[in-house]
């Protein structure tokens, strides 16, 4: 069965939830923690997104991102799959960290900002984690009631056209959810098809923004699907595993290259560059590429070595 389009929207605002494969734990430790935000932050820089809260559980995370170009699956696919391949290699461990796709929710900001964020915040309170949401360092509560002056994580300034409170107020606004009894199902009530919340005239506007993009001819289905790692991780990993610098195996001129031409595989494999623009990296012609990448496969069919190198790798990337 095909997956169905994601809506990928300029100026949108997602609810972005993604859960460790079996719930099982996907942070095990403060420095899985710190490494899962450093990976944002550098998305960040790479797609020009805006992070407006945060929480990371033990098996799962929330975040509540804003687009500036429609481009919500490469941003993810690049934050799970670079968090993937540092958790798989850490551990030494193969296959599938999260559980399956990440989802996402189309939110009407104007009716649904405060609520969800109130909603992300709470979520170690409602896990009896803590009881109350600023004695949880891994989210961006902090940052809302002026707890924590610098979170380099979050964008304030965006935060502050939708927030439409003071800090004061916010906490005010939180621990009144948490007095209430808020539950789960009532900022959820209102979501339309599994992936957009917000009322009526929202839902009709972004449904036809979604039939425009699923009718375009600028739409690949399959490239979608390919365009989540970067070609630098996949280098990184690839020159580790055969015990190289990451920019020696970019220059290496050495023939039979097996490492140049693993690397050249996987990104031909996991991302949706074209030939000429891996030969960029690797100072390489096009055609140059397409007969790396031939010949390695051809090596992992005949060659029992080469191909076990090569399977270990592309199970830390298929993750």
């Amino acid at each position: 069965m095909a997956r169905p389009y994601r809506l990928q929207a300029e100026d949108c605002f997602y609810h972005i939830t993604s859960r460790g494969n079996g719930r099982k734990k996907i942070f095990l430790n403060n420095t899985d923690f710190e490494k899962f935000l450093e990976y944002i932050l550098k998305a960040k820089e790479k797609y020009d997104f805006y992070l407006l809260a945060y929480v990371l559980m033990s098996n799962h995370y929330h975040l509540l991102i804003k687009t500036t170009k429609p481009n919500l699956s490469r941003i993810m696919h690049y934050i799970n799959g670079s968090y993937t391949t540092y958790s798989n290699v850490k551990r030494r461990k193969t296959g599938h960290l999260f559980q399956g796709r990440y989802k996402s929710l189309v939110i009407d900001e104007d009716s649904y900002f405060q609520e969800l964020t109130r909603y992300i915040h709470l979520n170690p309170v409602r896990a009896k984690m803590v009881k109350n949401p600023e004695d949880y360092r891994w989210s961006s509560y902090n940052a809302y009631v002026g707890r924590k002056r610098k979170d380099r994580y979050i964008d304030k300034e965006e935060i502050r056209k939708y927030l439409g409170m003071e800090s004061k107020n916010y906490r005010f606004f939180v621990l009144n959810g948490m007095l209430t009894g808020e539950k789960e199902d009532d900022i959820f009530r209102d979501v339309y098809g599994g992936f957009l919340l917000g009322k009526a005239q929202f839902i009709k506007e972004k449904l036809k923004e979604l039939k425009t993009q699923a009718e375009s001819d600028k739409i690949s289905y399959s490239k979608e699907l390919h365009l989540g790692i970067e070609p630098d991780v996949i280098i990184e990993e690839v020159a580790r595993r055969f015990k190289k610098n990451p920019q020696d195996l970019i220059d290496s001129k050495k023939r039979p290259a097996i490492e140049k031409q693993a690397a050249i595989y996987l990104i031909r494999r996991h991302t949706g560059l074209t030939n000429g623009e891996i030969g960029k990296i690797f100072k390489m012609k096009a055609q140059a590429v397409s007969k790396a990448g031939i010949k390695i496969e051809r090596l992992v069919k005949e060659n029992g070595k080469i191909r076990n190198q090569v399977n270990k790798l592309i199970s830390i990337f298929e993750g």
